[in-house]
């Protein structure tokens, strides 16, 4: 057998013969898409699935929009409603004080510091410094303009009074000077601190002035901001804070002073200024 045959017999063996390794055809699977990537549905109307839009749509948005309004507003007015309480709780609270024990600074101050009874007319007394920079001067000034009122409509029956809480640096001719700036009828009363502590205690009144403090020493003193206000008996009436107005000021005191009359009638007891 030549050669030639011998290979072409070969070829046809190998060809009748079964594949060790079949080669199949290679099926490529797309990756599965994300849901984000997922095209837009549509409707057989032609429009687009809710489900693949989400929840935010417009209606929503109006609502969310409309909450966060109102729980703002809602937030500031409990805000603007706890400042009124507290507010309030502090003026009460200074009433309920001073109903406890009503002293004129005429029973404390008699000897050591200034001779001017005021038991016998009305007093609006505040407590400060004559340091203060800012606060002392506003309510002062309010004092002030409320008593002018005041003048205008009954006379002089309204005694506006000043009570130093720093005793080591508020001196008689420093105060002196201080009150001639607000009022003409401004009085003004300053002593020794163990004076100053017995009329602050008596009318409750919070001030922080260190007891052995000299008149060059650098302090700050905080205290009480109200302003008192007596009847002629010496009784407390009322206390005015910085949220009450020169026109709250005067108002309460005709109101007062109304009543006065009224219950004291024609009776002889009706002091003369009235």
């Amino acid at each position: 057998m030549s050669r030639a045959l011998r290979v072409a017999r070969s070829l046809r063996t190998a060809a009748a013969r079964p594949a060790r390794y079949p080669c199949s055809r290679l099926e490529l699977k797309p990756p599965c898409a994300r849901h984000y990537s997922q095209p837009t549905q549509q409707t057989s109307s032609g429009e687009r699935d809710r489900s693949a839009v989400g929840v935010f749509t417009p209606k929503a948005a109006a609502l969310f929009v409309a909450t966060g309004v109102g729980l703002y507003l809602y937030f500031r007015y409990e805000k603007q409603s706890c400042r009124s309480k507290t507010e309030r709780a502090r003026r009460q609270a200074g009433r309920t004080a001073a109903r406890r024990r009503s002293l004129h600074p005429h029973d404390t101050y008699e000897h050591t510091l200034h001779r001017k009874r005021l038991l016998g007319s009305w007093s609006l007394i505040y407590f400060g410094f004559t340091n203060c920079p800012d606060i002392c001067p506003e309510e002062l000034d309010k004092m002030s303009a409320a008593v002018t009122e005041l003048d205008k409509q009954f006379g002089p029956v309204v005694q506006p009074v000043f009570i130093s809480v720093d005793p080591a640096r508020d001196t008689i001719p420093q105060v002196a000077r201080y009150v001639a700036d607000f009022h003409p009828r401004l009085v003004g009363l300053t002593g020794d601190y163990a004076a100053t502590k017995a009329t602050c205690k008596a009318y409750r009144v919070y001030f922080s002035t260190p007891p052995d403090a000299k008149a060059d020493d650098d302090y700050l003193v905080d205290h009480s901001i109200f302003f008192y206000f007596m009847d002629p008996d010496g009784k407390f009436v009322d206390a005015f804070g910085k949220a009450s107005s020169v026109e709250d000021v005067v108002a309460r005191v005709q109101k007062e002073i109304a009543l006065w009359k009224e219950r004291r009638g024609r009776r002889r007891s009706v002091p003369p200024y009235l």
